[in-house]
């Protein structure tokens, strides 16, 4: 293993298991890491944010495919467990990351939070889009993780529909900077892997994560090192919400995708 390196590392996340294993191997790494938690948003916020956008009836549909998905963690628990022994990975919250509070990444008690902690650098990991106002005031370079291969997967769920359409050689993860747009920033890295034949839409973001660690302490190393090679990624470029649950039934019975 590496030193350690001293860069102050500071983690922007609305938590869960996801990010916990991410955060609990960067901090092997980066000793000096923090991480700023923001509250989950409600479901009655995101049903009228995506119905604003897309109409009552889609985001209606998503919303159930997120409740059958949350549903169907417990059916898949033995797989997420096969992940975390797989990847040696930690998935209890540690003591020794200090741990910030905050309602929203957007709100001024997290700028503030964000501006103590004096980073080197931040890293987002699920959570939500931040705003302009807050990347105005954020005093250094942001790397984000996102579960989807960008520009064709930006958004949500980029795994399962690269699955969907038959496109499993773009299953995989983005490392990339953040801009104020979705996952629109330029691209550091990207990981591809496996899905195995009971990996599910449960799973998918857990399994994206573990084989995304290494890949994102190197990159991370990388731009505080200044020898980040940032690209524009090409090709047709989509933003991608959950599956409606009708379009979720529809591919798990006609293409076993689930």
């Amino acid at each position: 293993m590496t030193a350690p390196n001293p860069a102050r590392l500071v983690v922007l996340t609305a938590g869960g298991l996801n990010p916990q294993v991410m955060i609990n191997d960067l901090h092997a790494h980066f000793p000096n890491l923090t991480v700023i938690q923001e509250n989950y948003e409600s479901k009655t916020d995101v049903l009228k944010r995506r119905a604003r956008k897309l109409g009552w009836l889609q985001a209606a549909g998503q919303l159930g495919t997120m409740i059958v998905s949350r549903l169907g963690k417990r059916i898949t628990q033995q797989r997420t467990e096969d992940i975390i022994k797989q990847y040696g990975l930690i998935s209890q919250p540690l003591s020794t990351v200090p741990v910030t509070r905050v309602s929203s990444l957007n709100d001024p008690d997290a700028h503030a939070a964000i501006l103590r902690a004096k980073p080197d650098l931040l890293f987002s990991i699920s959570c939500r889009l931040l705003s302009r106002s807050t990347l105005a005031v954020i005093p250094c370079p942001i790397v984000n993780f996102h579960a989807g291969i960008n520009p064709n997967y930006r958004g949500q769920m980029g795994g399962y529909w690269a699955r969907v359409e038959n496109d499993e050689n773009n299953f995989g993860a983005t490392l990339h900077y953040v801009d104020a747009g979705t996952d629109t920033g330029d691209t550091l890295a990207e990981v591809r892997v496996r899905p195995a034949a009971d990996d599910t839409i449960s799973t998918y973001p857990l399994l994206l994560t573990a084989a995304s660690i290494d890949p994102t302490v190197q990159t991370l190393t990388s731009v505080l090192d200044g020898a980040a090679k940032p690209y524009a990624p090409s090709g047709p470029s989509r933003l991608r919400f959950p599956p409606p649950l009708w379009t979720y039934l529809f591919n798990g019975v006609t293409k076993s995708i689930w």
